[in-house]
């Protein structure tokens, strides 16, 4: 070979290295070998080849390797050629030694030529070794780094579930592992990032406040981010910009929603905030919004319903499995919370098949004595759930007198009629409708039948595109996420219903 041919080999060669990798290594040298090109492992299978051809002679590696590490050791050498009838085989050990003499796990570098061996192939061959076992130890490290990600991303995304559920005391402990310690109080943010642009996003928030938030992949929704963010002092530093709003600045095409301060154990109410706020943030220039509707319904249920909700939820709390296989109750108040929440996505969230999820929600129904099929009872399982996670002291007192019972749709509503009829629950109800009071039909349909947009434009006499558009436009008049869940329809449906009492 000339050492001009050599040297424009070792510009190609050292160009693959830093943009092609091992694959493109390999197929340029079976271009140049005019045959097969391989790395093999010691024990015979092939970790990555190419071949000039499709017809190219594909040699017996194992045979090869098991023949070429016999003879490395014996010889001392550090490579070895074979004749195979109209080819010879080449094999360069990658370790710097021969697999026999010091490096078992090294891989072998396999050429298979026609005979006669070009000139300088054996050169070439010797040249690559070098480049070729930092592309691959590179690569090595690569998928190793993917697999710390992945595993990272999990943890994080397991904590976030544990704070979702309220088991406060071991997410705190798993996230110990982790970095940043999770804040308390907090305010949860969820990012919504055009398509593929999640990790950029991820780099961009992390850097709009120092590494403070707990910052999560959304495992439900592809193009979420949720931040769990310290809430701001009470006394910002003069100048200083929130990071989700700084976040909403730097990168043009997302949409941020944020919730109000609340404590750590409230992760899932200022997600469901957060996510409303989302929906707003949707039509704002600024694509930042801050959710300040109104207080959340279980603050405002008194003791009563704190009473009544321990009474709905015992059956589920006190559930013993029959086998030990099937779902506890945390696990079944687990499922409870996250189909509420996500629909039919919480197979993606709890990580379940469909079937396993549809099994548990049988149970769950049986066992409450609730129709999970219908709006009412979705309703009051989900406030339950939300007033038993809040403390008692945090609800509003009981009043002297509270208004007796209408009839309601099921046992477990009637049993819930008690509540919306008290006073700070109707005037927590009529916060919720002012937005759109005097033009409800629209919502009231939609309510009426079980939040379907189908059977709702069908009622309204409309298409369903239609139907959509006006559902659209009372998200951003209410400030609340209605086709996408999490959605407002479970509060919206106990705000009707108390009207509907104080009316009667």
């Amino acid at each position: 070979m000339r050492s001009g041919e050599r040297a424009d080999d070792l510009l190609r060669m050292h160009r693959l290295t830093r943009t092609g990798g091992t694959a493109e290594l390999l197929r340029w040298l079976a271009g140049r070998a005019e045959g097969w090109a391989g790395l093999v492992g010691p024990d015979g299978t092939v970790l990555h080849a190419a071949a000039r051809t499709a017809g190219a002679m594909v040699p017996d590696v194992a045979g090869l390797v098991a023949e070429g590490a016999s003879a490395l050791t014996e010889r001392g050498v550090q490579a070895y050629s074979v004749d195979t009838g109209a080819y010879t085989a080449l094999l360069f050990p990658l370790g710097g030694s021969s697999p026999g003499v010091g490096d078992l796990g090294a891989p072998v570098l396999a050429v298979v030529t026609p005979r006669p061996v070009a000139a300088g192939l054996a050169t070439l061959l010797a040249d690559v070794v070098l480049p070729l076992s930092l592309c691959l130890q590179a690569e090595t490290l690569e998928r190793k780094r993917r697999r710390v990600d992945l595993a990272e991303s999990r943890g994080r995304e397991a904590v976030l579930h544990l704070l979702m559920t309220g088991q406060l005391s071991i997410a705190q402990q798993v996230a110990g592992a982790l970095r940043p310690r999770l804040p308390d109080p907090v305010r949860v943010c969820v990012v919504e990032c055009s398509g593929g642009g999640r990790d950029e996003v991820a780099r961009v928030c992390a850097d709009a406040d120092g590494g403070r938030s707990w910052i999560v992949r959304c495992p439900v929704y592809a193009r979420h981010l949720i931040l769990v963010m310290p809430a701001e002092a009470e006394t910002p530093e003069p100048g200083a910009v929130p990071p989700d709003e700084t976040v909403a600045a730097r990168v043009g095409d997302c949409v941020v929603g944020v919730s109000e301060p609340v404590p750590l154990a409230d992760t899932a109410t200022g997600y469901r905030q957060a996510f409303h706020a989302l929906a707003a943030a949707r039509e704002l220039p600024t694509r930042h919004a801050r959710f300040g509707v109104s207080p959340d319904s279980a603050l405002v249920v008194g003791p009563a319903g704190h009473r009544w909700a321990d009474e709905l939820l015992n059956p589920l709390l006190t559930h013993v499995p029959r086998r030990a296989q099937d779902p506890g109750s945390q696990e079944l108040l687990a499922t409870a919370a996250s189909w509420l929440a996500f629909s039919s996505h919480a197979t993606e969230h709890l990580k379940v098949h469909r079937n396993t999820l549809a099994a548990r929600l049988r149970l769950i129904g049986e066992l409450l004595g609730l129709d999970l099929h219908r709006l009412a009872d979705q309703a009051a399982l989900d406030l339950a759930l939300r007033v038993r996670s809040t403390p008692a002291p945090a609800c509003t007192p009981e009043p002297a007198h509270s208004g007796s019972s209408a009839s309601g749709t099921s046992e477990a509503a009637g049993g819930l009629d008690a509540i919306l009829v008290r006073p700070a629950v109707r005037d927590w109800a009529d916060q919720q409708l002012a937005p759109v009071l005097g033009a409800e039909e629209t919502l009231r349909t939609w309510v009426r039948c079980e939040g379907r947009i189908g059977p709702a434009a069908a009622e309204l006499g409309i298409s369903v595109p239609g139907a959509r558009k006006r559902l659209t436009r009372l998200e951003t008049v209410l400030q609340r996420s209605l086709l996408r869940p999490p959605s407002a329809r479970y509060d919206l449906w106990l705000a009707l219903r108390s009207r509907d009492l104080a009316a009667a």
